[in-house]
């Protein structure tokens, strides 16, 4: 129950202006600003560099342009009331199917966006929508009636600080993410496909690499049914360099046992957590029972390579839990990885309404293996940036599961801003 000294609002009576998006189609070349969508909002957080953009008149940008603190809402399809907190954009205006809210003074903007993904907000919905189940939407002023309780500007303030500390390192965990994720495949493919060093020395030039690693690479090219690779280095396929075990198909659990295992299909690949996953029994073989680092690839449907660390759960069919025992992880991740285009290609080509991949594709798609003393070498150099992309990305889910645990009870003043603090001191 919110404190009593906390007063009931519209959200409407909260909001400056809200407004509708433009109307226009998407383009990815960059003839305009960028355009923000609803397919855009739908993940954790905005990744503006797949945001496309869009033609728009000069005269109509200032009036759908966003702007740091904006808010908004998609109103139809089956997303209908996911909303996202616009944090210094780029140069970006939104399109017609999200509403945009601007809070005045009563209010803290990121304050209002998390209201946003509270129960009170969606039961709110859920009873707006009722059962459009062929395209569910809302107007800008349906969805502005929900009705929320505000503490002071310096307690919301308060909210918001902690809440968006844990958001901000969440955040910031996922761009170092990204940033290692690019440099792990940058130097991979300059190594196994280009072959860069190899072509330096045998062309006599510097390869840019320390002497002791520089010194383990050929000068030389051999023939092979790949066609020239370094000198040294064998061919073999996927499914020899790791195993590619394939999940099971699980049973739903009664939802009131207590001991299960979250069930790990490709939604919640999609997803990077088993929140609101099926339920399977906890006594299936150990073999496919999933945990943080595994890498999961999805065959069936789309198509993902993924190192998962949204928690310990069940292997579900059209998933390959990936392992090796004489390969390090970064080796047949990312060699799964750089074979996945293909794979999508095969897939796309299935006369299916879900293309897949078949086990024989496995053996086709070929991988390079370099000497011992080398390959050794290489997995000091992969390791830690697989190993650090693998604290992180489970640093975030524990981060995120305290704030989805805090985010309600802040927002209903059931626990207090001191009491919540003290809370997060052990974890920040």
């Amino acid at each position: 129950m919110a404190s009593s000294n906390w007063q009931e609002y519209r959200l409407a009576d909260l909001c400056e202006s809200i407004d509708y998006g433009y109307t226009t189609s998407a383009v990815d070349a960059p003839v305009g600003p960028k355009f923000l969508r609803i397919t855009d909002i739908v993940g954790t957080c905005i990744d503006w560099r797949t945001v496309p953009y869009c033609n728009i008149p000069a005269e109509l940008v200032e009036q759908f342009r966003l702007h740091d603190g904006d808010v908004v809402i998609a109103r139809t399809g089956a997303t209908t009331g996911f909303s996202a907190y616009i944090a210094a954009p780029p140069d970006a205006v939104f399109a017609s199917y999200l509403v945009r809210l601007k809070v005045g003074d009563k209010a803290v903007s990121r304050f209002i966006a998390y209201f946003l993904k509270t129960s009170v907000f969606w039961d709110y919905m859920r009873g707006v929508l009722g059962d459009k189940s062929a395209q569910p939407n809302a107007s800008a002023t349906t969805m502005t009636q929900a009705k929320l309780r505000l503490p002071s500007l310096t307690e919301q303030r308060a909210i918001v600080h902690i809440l968006g500390t844990l958001d901000d390192k969440i955040e910031l965990n996922r761009r170092m993410n990204e940033t290692l994720e690019a440099m792990a495949r940058a130097i991979f493919k300059s190594w196994f496909v280009d072959f860069d060093p190899v072509r330096a020395k045998s062309n006599g030039r510097n390869t840019g690499l320390p002497k002791e690693i520089a010194d383990l690479f050929p000068d030389s090219f051999q023939g092979s049914e790949l066609g020239r690779i370094p000198s040294g280095w064998k061919v073999r396929s996927l499914d020899e360099i790791a195993n590619y075990l394939n999940g099971l198909a699980l049973q739903k659990y009664p939802p009131e046992s207590e001991d299960y295992l979250p069930v790990i299909k490709i939604a919640q690949l999609h997803a990077g957590n088993a929140l609101g996953a099926d339920q399977a029994s906890v006594n299936i073989p150990p073999e496919y029972i999933v945990e943080n680092g595994d890498v999961l690839f999805s065959w069936s449907g789309s198509l993902e390579v993924v190192i998962w660390c949204g928690g310990r759960g069940a292997l579900n069919q059209h998933l390959f839990k990936v392992t090796s025992n004489r390969f390090e992880k970064w080796f047949y991740y990312l060699w799964t990885k750089h074979h996945l285009s293909d794979f999508a290609a095969i897939a796309a080509g299935k006369a299916t309404t879900m293309g897949h991949i078949q086990r024989h594709h496995l053996s086709e798609a070929k991988v390079l293996i370099p000497p011992s003393e080398l390959l050794e070498q290489m997995d000091r150099n992969f390791a830690p940036l697989i190993s650090r992309f693998i604290n992180n990305r489970v640093e975030s889910c524990t981060l995120a599961a305290i704030r989805d645990s805090l985010l309600p009870k802040l927002l209903s003043g059931e626990i207090r801003v001191r009491d919540a603090e003290k809370f997060l001191e052990p974890n920040l």
